[in-house]
C-alpha cells in the first residue's frame, strides 16, 4: 500500500511538472516567437520520411515568421470569419458553437442511421447487398466547435491522439493561453504557424505558395480563398478549381466585414 502511495505521488508530481512546464513556455512566448509546433516537428518526420523512402518525393518545406503588422488585415478578418467571429469576445472556448456542433453532429448521425435503416428494410431479402450497400454510405463528419485559440492549443504543445485525458489537456493549454497572451498575440502565433498545405505553415508560406506575393498584400479575395482552406488544407492544395471553395469564398468575403481583427 505504501508503495502504491509512492507511485501514485511520483504520477501527480509528473503532471504537475508537465502542467508548469506548458505555462512556462506559453510565458515565454510573450516576448519570444515560436520558432515551431509540436504538429509542424511531426509533420517534418512524415515529410523527411517520405523524401527518404520514396525516390520521386521531393522535400517541400515552406515557413517563414512575419510580425502581426505584416499580415493583411483582411487575412485575420477572413480566418476569423471562417473560423472563429467571436474570438475576440470569448475566453477560449465558444461553448455556443460547441454546443451547435453537437446538435449538429447528431442530427447528422440521426440521418446516417435512418439511412441505414431504410437499406435494411429494403434490401431485407439480399443480407449481402445490404452489407455492401452500408459500407458505402459515408460516416457523418463530425464538428468540433473549436476555437482559434483551441486549434493553436492542440498545436502548438499537444500530440495528434485524440481522446479524454487529451482533450483535457487541450482546454488547460486554451484556459493558459487567454491567460497569458493578449488576443493580438494569440492570432499571431496562430497565422504564423497553422498548417495551409503539405509542408506549408503560416501565412507568409501561404501567400507565396497560392499567390506569389507576401501575406501583407493579400487582396480580400485571396485572404478568403487561404482562410476556406484551414479545415482541409491539403485536400484543397490539391483542388484549386473546387465549386465549394469557390462559393465559401465568396460567403467569407461577404461576412469578413462583420468581425473586427484585435
Amino acid at each position: 500500500m505504501r508503495t502504491f502511495g509512492r507511485w501514485l505521488l511520483w504520477v501527480l508530481l509528473a503532471c504537475l511538472g508537465l502542467q508548469l512546464f506548458f505555462v512556462l513556455r506559453i510565458a515565454l512566448m510573450v516576448v519570444v516567437d515560436p520558432q515551431s509546433t509540436a504538429f509542424m516537428r511531426s509533420e517534418a518526420w512524415r515529410i523527411a520520411g517520405q523524401s527518404i523512402t520514396q525516390t520521386d518525393k521531393s522535400w517541400r518545406w515552406s515557413s517563414q515568421w512575419v510580425d502581426y503588422a505584416e499580415i493583411s488585415p483582411h487575412l485575420k478578418r477572413a480566418v476569423m470569419a471562417s473560423e472563429d467571429a467571436g474570438f475576440v469576445e470569448h475566453g477560449g472556448v465558444d461553448w455556443d458553437a460547441i454546443q451547435s456542433a453537437w446538435s449538429k453532429n447528431e442530427r447528422r448521425q440521426e440521418l446516417v442511421e435512418k439511412r441505414t435503416e431504410q437499406l435494411e428494410k429494403r434490401l431485407a431479402k439480399k443480407p449481402e447487398a445490404v452489407e455492401a450497400a452500408i459500407k458505402a454510405i459515408k460516416p457523418p463528419k463530425i464538428l468540433g466547435g473549436s476555437t482559434i485559440t483551441q486549434q493553436l492549443a492542440k498545436n502548438l504543445l499537444l500530440s495528434g491522439e485524440r481522446n479524454l485525458l487529451r482533450k483535457g489537456q487541450e482546454l488547460m493549454l486554451t484556459l493558459t493561453l487567454e491567460a497569458l497572451l493578449s488576443k493580438e498575440r494569440i492570432l499571431e502565433i496562430y497565422l504564423n504557424s497553422v498548417e495551409w498545405g503539405e509542408g506549408v505553415f503560416g501565412a507568409e508560406a501561404a501567400a507565396q505558395r497560392y499567390f506569389k506575393k507576401p501575406a501583407s498584400k493579400l487582396s480580400p479575395h485571396e485572404a478568403a480563398r487561404l482562410a476556406v482552406m484551414l479545415p482541409s488544407p491539403k485536400f484543397f492544395e490539391t483542388r484549386p478549381g473546387s465549386a465549394y471553395l469557390a462559393r465559401r469564398t465568396s460567403t467569407i468575403v461577404a461576412r469578413m466585414g462583420d468581425v473586427q481583427a484585435p
